[in-house]
């Protein structure tokens, strides 16, 4: 049996194990989703923007039940999609896709819209689940959506998410302490998706989008949750892409993956290798990510 079990960014010793077993035992009575938000309550899990980290917190006891620490309530109804298998697919959706091949110059005005909880997030949801090499995929924590359009179509989406924890070369470019990562690590956001539509074929595009996106990228990020965003990242396929639009609108290389995942367990690469990019999105980032 494992001394200390981590999840999320979450250590849970054996005292904490003694503590949750007696917090289950005085709240019996409690469904399972009850019980999670009590939790979060009892010991100040919450957002930076307030809201209680339940979800984390749900996954984190389903984790200890598993490997037989804890027991928790019975389910007591099972939700429609609250299962990520069984989470229905993003519906297809029906644009023009006739050839939009000119350029830049000529395309016109471009409209960035943020979709998230707006109507449009379906259409983000579907354009994603038809035409991204990795599909749809629905974020976990802070996270942000967008659409591009050009002559009343839209050409291309991105989506935003909260940063991963571990990247060593991200940690040591930053320079940041392990306690200040842990504090910080919300002010960063990960480009977790980007696509041009495929019947799009206009040059400069990509880093164009991509240099005013990371303009606005902040305020939006604040507008939704509370607090700004002062460094950006992503991850390139080497087998696949060059990155040659994030170049053009000055991500760095900042080095490699380990290829081992955010959950591994045994140290050895089990995933591609890839790239790291990131972009400052303001000039005292190091200084504002390291305060304690």
């Amino acid at each position: 049996m494992a001394e200390v079990w981590r999840y999320r960014g979450q250590e849970i010793d054996s005292e904490q194990l003694a503590f949750l077993r007696e917090f289950i035992r005085a709240h019996a009575a409690s469904s399972r989703w009850k019980l999670s938000r009590q939790l979060c309550e009892a010991l100040g899990w919450k957002q930076a923007n307030g809201a209680l980290r339940d979800m984390v917190c749900r996954g984190m006891l389903l984790m200890l039940e598993r490997a037989g620490e804890i027991e928790l309530p019975p389910v007591r109804r099972h939700i429609r999609g609250q299962c990520r298998t069984r989470r229905p697919r993003p519906e297809a959706v029906l644009i023009d896709t006739a050839p939009l091949a000119m350029p830049l110059k000529s395309l016109g005005s471009i409209e960035i819209q943020s979709v998230r909880r707006t109507a449009d997030e379906p259409l983000f949801n579907g354009l994603m689940e038809q035409y991204h090499y990795l599909s749809y995929a629905q974020p976990v924590g802070e996270h942000l959506k967008y659409v591009c359009w050009a002559q009343g179509r839209p050409v291309a989406c991105l989506a935003w998410s909260s940063a991963p924890r571990h990247l060593g070369s991200r940690d040591r470019y930053i320079g940041w302490s392990a306690e200040a990562r842990r504090r910080n690590i919300r002010f960063i956001a990960y480009n977790t998706r980007f696509l041009i539509l495929p019947w799009v074929s206009v040059p400069h595009l990509a880093s164009h989008i991509l240099g005013r996106v990371a303009r606005g990228l902040s305020d939006d990020w604040e507008r939704m949750y509370g607090h700004p965003i002062y460094f950006a990242e992503t991850f390139i396929d080497p087998g696949r892409f060059r990155g040659t639009c994030y170049r053009a609108a000055n991500w760095q290389v900042l080095g490699l993956t380990t290829g081992r995942g955010k959950n591994d367990q045994t140290n050895k690469p089990n995933r591609p290798i890839k790239e790291i990019l990131g972009l400052p999105l303001t000039p005292g980032f190091r200084e504002l990510l390291s305060q304690l």
